[in-house]
């Protein structure tokens, strides 16, 4: 193999499909961009149109599926494996990206928005990740790519159910890897820094919270959706296929500091 032309065949995700959830926005929606780029056939799984996340893959229509779902239940979740099968004939990659987030200050945080960020940011993603695992272990194995969070790390202020969740994504990351390596099924996340999204706007147009974020990223600047879409590309490439139980920052050095 020539220096100067390296294979770059194990970074491609070419006869590959992948599903992405929360694929309408954000984080979800750059990632699937990214997967498409590298070649994959993508299901775009969200609560909302998906028209916008379609038009940036562009390409052939018939290479993108949507499958609109809440998973505030797990009433959608076999469905979204079954449609994804039947589309496309397998199932290789799922990136459990899907999530939501409620503030408010740990002695006045309600019931009802513990249960609604565990039951969709923990819940769903454990019982969606095991009916794709179930279908991937049919054909030999697959990739899967959690969404965590540098509060996998940290404790945060004001968002106990998300700090809650994302922790315990990190632990059942390292727990269905344990389970699923041996059997051809690589379980990796990733934890993105304060990124630009949706969830993150309030942060943003608070001028003193946005002053202190950015004084604290080595890098200077918050995260863009696409800076995410890299990193979960390689994780659920074959260049991936010896990395297992892995939560990887990507946060601008946030926690190197």
């Amino acid at each position: 193999m020539s220096v100067a032309n390296p294979d770059l065949s194990s970074f491609s995700l070419a006869s590959k499909t992948a599903v992405v959830t929360g694929a309408n926005t954000g984080i979800g929606q750059a990632i699937a961009v990214g997967l498409a780029r590298a070649g994959a056939r993508v299901a775009l799984v969200g609560r909302s149109a998906m028209d916008e996340t379609v038009a940036m893959i562009g390409g052939d229509p018939n290479d993108t599926l949507e499958i609109r779902a809440d998973l505030s239940t797990l009433n959608p979740v076999q469905e979204i494996v079954d449609k994804t099968v039947a589309w496309s004939g397998g199932l290789d990659i799922l990136v459990n990206n899907a999530g939501i987030i409620r503030r408010a200050d740990a002695i006045d945080f309600s019931e009802e928005d513990w249960d609604a960020v565990i039951d969709v940011n923990l819940k769903s993603l454990f019982f969606l990740s095991q009916a794709c695992a179930r279908q991937m272990l049919k054909q030999g194995g697959g990739k899967i790519v959690n969404i965590a969070s540098i509060l996998s790390f940290q404790g945060g202020i004001r968002i106990a159910s998300y700090t809650a969740a994302k922790s315990g994504l990190a632990g059942l990351t390292r727990l269905l890897a344990n389970e699923w390596a041996g059997k051809g099924i690589n379980v990796n996340a990733i934890a993105p820094g304060y990124v630009e999204t949706n969830n993150t706007a309030p942060l943003i147009a608070d001028p003193l919270r946005n002053k202190a974020i950015l004084d604290r990223i080595p890098a200077g600047h918050w995260g863009k959706p696409h800076e995410i879409a890299g990193a979960a590309t390689f994780l659920a490439s074959p260049a991936a296929d010896y990395i297992h139980g892995v939560v990887l920052p990507v946060d601008g050095g946030w926690l190197a500091r």
